[in-house]
């Protein structure tokens, strides 16, 4: 591993080239915050797919794109004369000392837990008025979901058993099955997104990802499906002319594989 110099040249040789970019490449010239956002979003995912298929030289590329996205609007931040890079740094190594009071301080704590909800009750003395303010609105709602479930435990608001859980799941299954039997289309949206609710919640309490698990069937629905299409092609076959019956041959074969 490379040593702390090594890791600052390299850090000063990243915003030289961002200066650089900025004052002669035509694109990088052109960006704003605004241009850059959907584009900051994707290289966060591309960082999540190298992360859930455990590809460490995948991670290391996409990290370093992240990287520059975060140096690119530390730049145009000090553009304006708004911000730096070093505000940015200085700026979360705060939050980081004051947010950690048992590492910088005299708090002492047992736990994870206890972590978690000292780091809870420090941002409401902050200013926040909600401890839901951290969860941002433009997050994809299974996302949401947990990241809520997550901030509200931290507080005590809780249930304290998995059984108890599931048999909230299945309370909200009951209900939805009465809202499907009546056909009223709203109502069966919301009890479907209270199942998906409480699922989730089943799911922290089993220490399941709800997002990385539904990732993982995703993945593996396309490789086999993927598998069935080619099959279909050996035989000269269009896949909308094959029988169910057909395919869930081939379907069954990629389940083995």
């Amino acid at each position: 591993m490379n040593s702390r110099e090594n890791q600052l040249q390299a850090f000063d040789r990243l915003l030289t080239i961002m200066d650089e970019l900025r004052a002669q490449c035509p694109w990088d010239k052109k960006q704003t915050m605004q241009t850059l956002r959907h584009l900051t979003i994707e290289e966060t995912y591309e960082l999540g797919d190298a992360i859930l298929d455990n590809d460490l030289d995948e991670v290391k590329k996409e990290l370093g794109d992240v990287l520059l996205h975060i140096v690119f609007y530390a730049k145009i931040g000090s553009e304006t004369n708004d911000f730096d890079i070093a505000d940015v740094c200085n700026e979360i190594c705060d939050k980081l000392i004051h947010r950690h009071p048992h590492i910088y301080s005299d708090t002492v704590v047992k736990d994870e837990e206890e972590v978690k909800q000292n780091w809870e009750k420090l941002k409401l003395k902050e200013g926040k008025k909600s401890v839901l303010e951290g969860v941002p609105k433009s997050l994809p709602a299974l996302v949401k979901a947990s990241r809520i479930q997550d901030k509200v435990k931290a507080v005590g608001f809780d249930w304290d058993e998995p059984h108890q859980v599931w048999e909230k799941v299945q309370e909200e299954l009951e209900e939805l099955q009465v809202e499907v039997k009546a056909g009223d289309q709203d109502k069966m949206e919301a009890e479907f997104g209270d199942v998906l609710f409480s699922m989730i919640n089943y799911a922290r309490f089993l220490n399941i990802s709800p997002e990385d698990a539904l990732e993982r069937t995703n993945k593996k629905f396309i490789k086999r499906f993927q598998y069935l299409e080619s099959k279909a092609g050996e035989l000269g076959k269009p896949l909308m002319d094959m029988t169910l019956a057909e395919m869930d041959v081939f379907w069954n074969e990629a389940k083995k594989l």
